[in-house]
């Protein structure tokens, strides 16, 4: 959290700006690329071949599942293969490690986006083709929001919860449109979508939330999962799932 009132100030500011830049895109109707003070994107994807960027949030931890490890590294493969620009949380531990290494070594692109509290814990990583030492886990997410086109979750804790359902709850709020996806390894993320269902059956959310982001089995499913999405959103606008 903010450690200051100035940095409150910064943070609130940077949302009520992102509310605002969000409503105006929503009254203009008019999907195309949107730009703040702050730089804040929203874009709307159209298909795959417009998605270049896609943010990963994994753990800082490999797991005890050593198929946790495999995923990841077969996932950074795909990535650098489909010239696809990895953004994540920045760390050279855990999956984010293994992923960020794995798209290197196969020649792709790596943004790494962490706070400068968590450089010396997640040991940042320093042979990315851009790392970005930001001050708050505020603007870790806000960065990585803007550099991303679509959002992947991998097996992760706290953190990667954390990031998953924020920007589910921005989908949901109408903030973006970004096409977000859970690989539900061996049924990790399975009583992470049994709780969201269950925020709907007890009449917490939407019955339509479900809409907001996708499950897939296999990170060889991503790709194509992402180029579907896209290929369905131009033929409707997004539904307000309040």
């Amino acid at each position: 959290m903010p450690k200051s009132a100035a940095s409150w100030g910064r943070y609130a500011q940077t949302l009520l700006d992102f509310v605002v830049e969000a409503e105006a895109l929503r009254r203009s109707r008019n999907r195309t690329v949107v730009t703040t003070t702050h730089s804040v994107l929203v874009r709307y994807i159209g298909s795959m071949g417009s998605i270049r960027s896609v943010c990963v949030f994994c753990g800082s931890r490999v797991g005890r599942d050593s198929g946790h490890r495999a995923l990841a590294r077969h996932f950074g493969e795909i990535l650098a293969n489909a010239k696809v620009r990895l953004v994540y949380g920045g760390g050279s531990i855990g999956l984010m490690g293994v992923l960020a290494d794995a798209v290197l070594a196969a020649g792709g692109q790596v943004t790494g986006v962490i706070p400068d509290f968590l450089d010396r814990i997640e040991v940042g990583h320093r042979t990315l083709t851009d790392l970005a030492v930001v001050g708050s886990m505020h603007e870790r997410k806000a960065v990585m929001f803007e550099q991303s086109g679509a959002f992947v979750v991998l097996p992760g804790g706290l953190g990667t919860l954390d990031e998953t359902i924020e920007i589910i709850t921005w989908r949901q709020l109408g903030l973006h449109d970004k096409p977000i996806l859970l690989v539900n390894h061996e049924g990790y993320w399975d009583p992470l979508v049994a709780l969201l269902d269950h925020t709907v059956t007890e009449g917490f959310a939407g019955e339509n939330t479900r809409r907001l982001f996708g499950v897939v089995n296999t990170v060889r499913d991503v790709l194509p999962a992402l180029a579907a999405e896209g290929k369905a959103a131009t033929a409707a606008a997004p539904a307000q799932v309040l």
